[in-house]
This record gives structure tokens, sequence and C-alpha cells, in this order.
């Protein structure tokens, strides 16, 4: 018992320290806990994921992930994310990616073809790349 008060009372002071941390640094909001500090921080430096429906559409309109188109997404994944956004369509000369920011992870894509007449639904920014 006196170990899980222990851990407890560490990730306590934890959780007020980077909270202090953000604060002095201007990073986050007043409030913000350890847990949304930590996973921001993990997206930060963990590369862009596809989700499995994000693969088959990459299969099947035969999106090419190159390096560069793949840095080009992540560059613009991070600037929506200093920006605040949640979810993000990111749009170059040809496709369009929907992306959750907070998860890191892709989740569709669409082509030129498919974007005509198209709605973007539950999106809170977009990136043109």
């Amino acid at each position: 018992m006196t170990d899980k008060i222990n851990i407890q009372n560490t990730i306590n002071r934890l959780e007020n320290i980077a909270s202090k941390e953000a604060l002095k640094r201007n990073v986050v909001p007043q409030g913000a806990s350890f847990k949304t500090l930590l996973d921001e921080q993990l997206a930060k430096n963990n590369p862009l994921q596809f989700s499995k429906h994000a693969q088959e559409r990459v299969s099947q309109r035969g999106i090419e992930l190159t390096d560069e188109l793949l840095g080009s997404l992540n560059n613009a994944v991070s600037k929506a994310r200093d920006k605040g956004a949640k979810d993000v369509v990111i749009i170059d000369a040809g496709r369009a990616f929907i992306v959750n920011v907070p998860n890191n992870v892709v989740v569709t894509t669409v082509t030129d073809s498919e974007m005509k007449d198209s709605v973007f639904t539950n999106i809170d920014s977009a990136v043109i790349i």
C-alpha cells in the first residue's frame, strides 16, 4: 500500500513540475495534464503513422509515399500541432490526407479526382503543402 501511495505522490509531483515548466515556457494553457504534455512530446518525436484504412486507400489509389512526401506531411502535421489543430486536412497538388494530429495518424487519403465536389467534415484546420 505504501508503494502505491509513493508512486501516486511521485506522479503528482511530476505533473506539477511539468505543468509549471510548460507554463514558464508558455507552451501549454494552464491546467494541462501531465498525460497531455507527454502525449504531445511523444507525437512530436514519432513519425506519422497510417491507419489500416489509410494504408488501403494509398494502395488502391496508387499513391506513392516517397521520403519527400512523408517529410512534407510530418512537417505539415508539426505546424498544425503548433497551432493547436486536432484534425487536419493536408492538401498538395494531387492528393489530400486527413490526419488526426494528437495521435499522429493519417486517417484516410483522397486523390484530386475524388476531391471534386467533396466535403471534408470534422476538420478543424487545413494545411496546403
